[in-house]
């Protein structure tokens, strides 16, 4: 294998995805996590700010985009999403290959999808770690989110593969249904299994 291998981490809304993401740049794993990505981009200064305020006038101030005015120009419009994600995607694209070269000696690296079923496939990866939860503890840590109300939480989830399926096709399931420790053990595990798989 040339360069490092790939990991795609994925995991519905409120199934623990960026706690375990972080657990694995704890590890010594480089972590490129697209949602932050996108922050950076959307944020006070940032690359995108004009060309989303061009799209959809309104929606930016000097903190840079309003996620919740851009949430709800997009939301349920798919022409309009279309259009944001025309403008988004390249970016990253271009945030991930600085960050590829960056790492580029590193054993592996591990890229947070979210969409990673929904988007990319997993042609893009080496390996599919989906994050998972009890539907009891996925709904209870979305609803306690500030702006979070039940008929989004459920608009949200209509639009992601459901957990089941993504555990189906997951290489390697982490359960967060349980204590935090119990979590990294998970993540430690994972890691030694496919630092096995280099050797």
């Amino acid at each position: 294998m040339t360069g490092p291998m790939i990991i795609g981490l994925t995991g519905s809304i409120g199934m623990g995805k960026s706690t375990v993401a972080q657990m694995f740049a704890d590890e010594g794993v480089p972590v490129f996590d697209a949602d932050a990505a996108v922050h950076i981009l959307q944020g006070p200064g940032g690359a995108l700010v004009e060309d989303i305020e061009a799209l959809f006038p309104g929606t930016t101030n000097e903190k840079g985009v309003d996620r919740q005015k851009l949430g709800a120009a997009v939301l349920g419009n798919a022409e309009a999403l279309k259009k944001l994600e025309a403008i988004i995607h390249p970016a990253v694209g271009a945030m991930r290959s600085e960050f590829m070269q960056a790492n580029r000696d590193a054993p592996m690296i591990l890229f947070d999808i979210p969409l990673l079923f929904e988007k990319t496939g997993k042609k893009a990866v080496d390996y599919v770690i989906v994050v998972s939860a009890t539907a009891e503890d996925q709904r209870d840590r979305v609803l306690n989110r500030s702006g979070m109300t039940a008929e989004k939480f459920e608009t949200i989830k209509a639009l992601q593969m459901p957990d089941e399926e993504k555990r189906k096709r997951a290489d390697f399931i982490i359960n967060t249904s349980q204590p935090l420790d119990k979590t990294r053990q998970q993540v430690q595990n994972t890691i030694e299994k496919l630092k096995a798989s280099l050797a």
